[in-house]
């Protein structure tokens, strides 16, 4: 929309892969800054794929604007920005939700690795600590192998058997949609409600999941319905550039990186000097706020958004099978 200009700038873009793993990443980012010498690296998925990267990144001295999650585990953040979530957010803005509506305990689990424990962790620790029981085992949450597993059942049976009365789940991708279809085909669902993180029932998994994610309600801050001037105007582009689709929460942190970078680019060359990885560094975290589809924010002291956290419901919108918003959580972010 900005007639590939950012800042007032020509840009290149130049895209790799991340791939399913971290070294997949290490090799991408290698090339991009070593041998296309970026000045800017946006994007990755998982936390494993940054974390692989964090020391590359530390080396060059190049902002680096995620799009995914922010592992706990990160702690130089002088050069590390994110127009997503830290990752042990959604956990923790739904937590206290499901203590005053669940009658009961609630088991959770999710994938044994950094963004799985993260995720869940800051759903148990809010959770607990204000007073919720976990119907797990010995209080602690159920772990699956990652990512060697794609039979759920065993550990949907140990839900079965707990004293449970809801669940709260964090898996992505095809994990996702297997974990979903799995807990449905074992009846669990019409007793036991499903609760987890957004990316359980994303846009792009919800065809697949069919039936099997109605009614399944996640947290997440974004959802394509958001009733805001910015996101109506998203929203519609994007229906309209994918054939009627709906937009989901890694398009908005993309386009939240490069409504970012438009304004941190015309700052850092506002004196008429090309601007530099550290002006433009220097630049990004003196914008005050970003006019975006899930709302407007602004930067919290750990370089993350300080933005509201939604409860969605998949139900069907007039569209077809949607994530539409019940109610707004809370907000995070200091």
């Amino acid at each position: 929309t900005h007639g590939g200009k950012l800042g007032g700038h020509p840009v290149t873009v130049t895209v790799a892969d991340e791939g399913d793993g971290k070294q997949t990443a290490v090799n991408s980012g290698k090339r991009l800054i070593q041998s296309d010498h970026v000045d800017v690296l946006v994007g990755t998925t998982t936390v494993d794929s940054l974390l692989g990267l964090q020391s590359m990144l530390a080396e060059a001295k190049i902002p680096f604007v995620g799009t995914g999650g922010r592992a706990s585990t990160l702690k130089d953040v002088s050069r590390i920005w994110h127009t997503s979530w830290l990752s042990r957010e959604p956990g923790a803005a739904i937590a206290d939700y499901l203590r005053t509506t669940v009658n009961g305990p609630v088991y959770a689990i999710g994938p044994d690795y950094q963004g799985g424990w993260d995720q869940v962790g800051g759903f148990t620790e809010a959770f607990t600590a204000a007073g919720g029981k976990l119907a797990n085992d010995g209080g602690k949450t159920a772990w699956t192998p990652w990512p060697g597993t794609t039979n759920y059942l065993p550990y949907i049976n140990k839900i079965a058997a707990s004293d449970a009365k809801a669940v709260y789940a964090f898996y992505a991708g095809a994990a996702a949609t297997a974990f979903v279809q799995q807990y449905a085909q074992s009846g669990l669902n019409s007793r036991i409600p499903l609760y987890g993180y957004g990316m359980l029932t994303d846009e792009s998994l919800l065809e697949a999941e069919g039936t099997a994610a109605d009614g399944i309600q996640t947290v997440l801050d974004y959802a394509s319905d958001l009733d805001n001037d910015a996101n109506r105007a998203f929203a519609a582009a994007y229906a309209k550039a994918h054939s009627g689709g709906a937009p989901h929460l890694f398009h908005v942190t993309g386009w939240d990186a490069a409504l970012l970078l438009d304004q941190a680019i015309a700052a850092a060359s506002s004196s008429g000097a090309t601007p530099t990885p550290e002006a433009i560094n220097t630049a990004i975290g003196k914008v005050g706020q970003i006019d975006s589809p899930r709302g407007t924010w602004r930067w919290s002291s750990q370089h993350t958004p300080i933005q509201p956290w939604y409860l969605r419901k998949v139900a069907q919108d007039g569209r077809g099978r949607a994530n539409v918003v019940v109610q707004t959580l809370t907000t995070l972010g200091n």
